[in-house]
């Protein structure tokens, strides 16, 4: 990896917004919770009130398989957002000497999002930001669609997201790329039916012109 950028002076970027779609997994939310809670039981953490072992390992297993199809379409929104910053970096001619990549962009996401994104992430209840976008760069970069239940080791499952902290690592250094400054790039995160609702705000201004 190069070293941060320094010639940008003070100018500031608008990148193009990173729009986060809802997870359409119909999994019910009690599934994770449940998986949690099977997960401390069988570790001893907390009372098994008599809980089949067999129905916890289950529990264990479908909600970790869960977590992990969730990270994987959270990373299609975020390669989503790498390529369309990739494109307009390529229409910029300010940056055409410059290795830009899509890792550019994943580092600026992962490692200093701008502060209105860092606020309204807390805001939904996403304080560990930086292990979850890492971890759906990973998922996407190793996959193209998410794996079947029954192709996975039992192993894999239980200890899943240690794989994709590394597949993130193996991802940021497979080849060299500019390191973005943060103070020279901002862009806004919203929900997809947030934008959509925004838009349609913005069309029907412009109507009433």
């Amino acid at each position: 990896m190069s070293p941060a950028i320094t010639t940008l002076g003070e100018t500031v970027w608008d990148l193009p917004p990173l729009i986060l779609h809802p997870f359409n997994e119909r999994v019910a939310p009690s599934t994770l919770l449940e998986s949690s809670k099977a997960a401390l039981m069988l570790s001893g953490l907390i009372p098994a009130e008599g809980a089949d072992p067999d129905d916890l390992h289950r529990r264990l297993l479908s909600g970790r398989y869960a977590e992990m199809r969730m990270l994987f379409f959270l990373g299609k929104d975020v390669f989503r957002w790498i390529d369309q910053c990739v494109e307009w970096a390529q229409r910029a001619p300010e940056f055409a000497s410059l290795e830009i990549r899509r890792q550019s962009f994943a580092g600026l996401l992962t490692r200093d999002p701008p502060e209105p994104v860092r606020e309204k992430l807390v805001r939904w209840g996403v304080a560990d930001y930086v292990s979850i976008f890492s971890r759906a760069i990973g998922m996407n970069a190793m996959f193209v669609a998410p794996p079947a239940f029954e192709t996975l080791n039992e192993d894999f499952l239980k200890n899943y997201h240690r794989y994709p902290d590394y597949l993130y690592r193996c991802y940021m250094e497979s080849e060299p790329y500019e390191s973005l400054p943060p103070a020279n790039f901002q862009f806004l995160l919203y929900a997809s039916g947030e934008y959509s609702r925004m838009l349609e705000s913005q069309w029907s201004s412009d109507s009433a012109v």
